[in-house]
């Protein structure tokens, strides 16, 4: 272990001292607590692993977790198998058919997506979830498979304490104006540029 002189320790104890005050400070000039709509976009992975990420902390407080998956539902993937054991903890829908180069039928993207927001207005409305996800509900907003008015509206709309996640790259401008929270995923290095295939327990 490196020593280190009286000295410097005790500058670091005074510099840590007041960043503290700070800290505290500012920790408690925050008094509100509310349900937050959150949106995880942009181009790098991981928008959907960090809904996850909450939705298994929420469990953690014994809250009720809704997913609808609006695009995914040609895969299996290990966190459909995950949630699974928890039972009625996790209301769970798959409703995508692939994507849209997959599935290159327009008519059929749009009732998938319709179906898949009709499931999410009914967990959005049920008072036993904590946390609603929306993964990759920005897929069905960027190619207009829904109504963006009418989408953002209900968010909105979400009773006072009900926490939402909307994953999936190219959200809305008007999405991200009614947002609390917005995280921007940025690409800096990809595994796929390298010849790595999509792998399982990393991306499904």
């Amino acid at each position: 272990m490196t020593e280190i002189d009286a000295e410097e320790a005790a500058r670091h104890k005074a510099k840590m001292e007041k960043r503290k005050q700070v800290q505290d400070a500012e920790v408690a000039e925050k008094t509100v607590e509310k349900g937050l709509l959150i949106v995880n976009t942009g181009p790098g992975k991981g928008k959907t692993t960090a809904a996850f990420g909450l939705a298994l902390r929420m469990l953690g407080y014994n809250k009720r977790v809704g997913v609808v998956q609006f695009v995914k539902g040609a895969w299996h993937t290990g966190e459909m198998d995950a949630f699974k054991r928890f039972g009625d903890q996790v209301v769970w829908h798959t409703m995508g058919e692939g994507f849209t180069w997959e599935t290159q039928d327009l008519q059929r993207d749009i009732a998938a997506a319709e179906r898949a927001w009709a499931k999410a207005e009914e967990l959005l409305a049920d008072p036993m979830i904590g946390l609603v996800i929306l993964d990759e509900l920005n897929i069905a907003l960027r190619y207009e498979y829904l109504n963006l008015e009418k989408v953002v509206a209900t968010l909105s709309a979400r009773r006072p304490d009900l926490h939402v996640v909307v994953t999936g790259r190219n959200a809305k401008p008007a999405l991200v104006d009614a947002a609390d929270l917005v995280t921007e995923m940025t690409a800096t290095k990809h595994h796929f540029k390298a010849g790595v295939k999509a792998q399982q327990g990393i991306e499904f």
